[in-house]
């Protein structure tokens, strides 16, 4: 690395103890862990001038030198497609995501996500760097319905990651799930791995290795038809974190193509959606809020059904 190389940063370690990846995401322009592991992995991180492990300890005195990536041109094309937009201002866009539009590209999905429709609608979106996800703080799976917010500036961007590793932003979800639960108030908590037998699928994982997941749950009504409506509220946001915690006590969310073996409801699609999320907005500080009900292909089923979302 060269010295007067404008995309390296320089800090001295002030305090021992942390781990290196934990310890990054404090700085400016990281702000989250898996920025942070991204940058020890392409081995653009060095300790007193050797290239960094994830797991090293940070020691008082170390000189830690972080080197930015170059900002690369976006291959990202912009899509025309209709928005949600629940509220918009210089810094952030809040939105209500529907089923089966991907949030970010991915294999099989470069042109037609979330990301392409936000370009359409903004014309830019250039903060982050990943150059693939602009703006994006946290993500609905594809088939997961609901609210969604993205940040418009790199202020943004920064104070709404810290608030999501810091687990203090609001998030609840509706789901409808199979059987009826024993409890009608309890927590599921589990480290999840990807499932060794399907890479498609997360599963609890029974060594402590993984991420760890934690969901909260409440019983809203019991249905005859033999499945329940309940509120799912995160304590941590894990890749499918939901559908696994459901569907390993018995109770998968209906329609779930992933982790249910049979529509015996005929639900229309997977039967999950986002419909509160709160945060703390980075620039003014006003506690924000929003909540939305059930989309209308869900909306009709739960009619239906008799299920009461008054």
């Amino acid at each position: 690395m060269r010295p007067n190389n404008p995309n390296l940063k320089v800090f001295s370690v002030e305090s021992s103890g942390d781990r290196i990846d934990r310890w990054l995401t404090h700085k400016p322009d990281i702000s989250s862990r898996s920025r942070a592991l991204e940058l020890i992995q392409l081995g653009l991180v060095r300790v007193n001038g050797k290239k960094a492990k994830a797991s090293y300890k940070v020691k008082c005195g170390d000189q830690i030198e972080i080197e930015f990536p170059l900002e690369q041109p976006s291959e990202l094309q912009p899509l025309n497609f209709a928005l949600d937009i629940l509220f918009e201002d210089e810094d952030l866009l809040v939105l209500n995501k529907p089923s089966g539009l991907v949030v970010h590209p991915a294999l099989g999905h470069r042109q037609d996500t979330l990301v392409n429709a936000l370009l359409g609608h903004l014309g830019k979106l250039g903060v982050g760097f990943h150059a693939d996800r602009p703006g994006i703080v946290h993500r609905l799976d594809r088939d997961t319905s609901g609210i969604l917010v993205v940040a418009k500036s790199d202020l943004a961007l920064h104070g709404l990651a810290a608030q999501f590793q810091a687990k203090t932003t609001h998030r609840i979800y509706w789901a409808l799930v199979h059987g009826q639960l024993r409890f009608q108030t309890g927590t599921w908590k589990s480290y999840l791995a990807r499932d060794p037998r399907n890479r498609k699928r997360f599963s609890s994982s029974s060594t402590g290795k993984g991420k760890l997941a934690i969901t909260h749950y409440r019983v809203l009504q019991e249905l005859p038809q033999g499945f329940s409506w309940i509120e799912c509220r995160l304590e941590t946001g894990r890749t499918h974190q939901i559908r696994v915690h459901t569907s390993e006590s018995s109770h998968p969310i209906l329609a779930d193509p992933v982790y249910s073996r049979k529509n015996l409801m005929n639900c229309p699609r997977l039967a999950l959606h986002a419909c509160e999320l709160g945060f703390t907005h980075p620039r003014n500080q006003n506690e924000m809020k929003f909540k939305v009900d059930w989309p209308q292909e869900l909306a009709e089923f739960c009619k239906s059904k008799g299920v009461c979302s008054d």
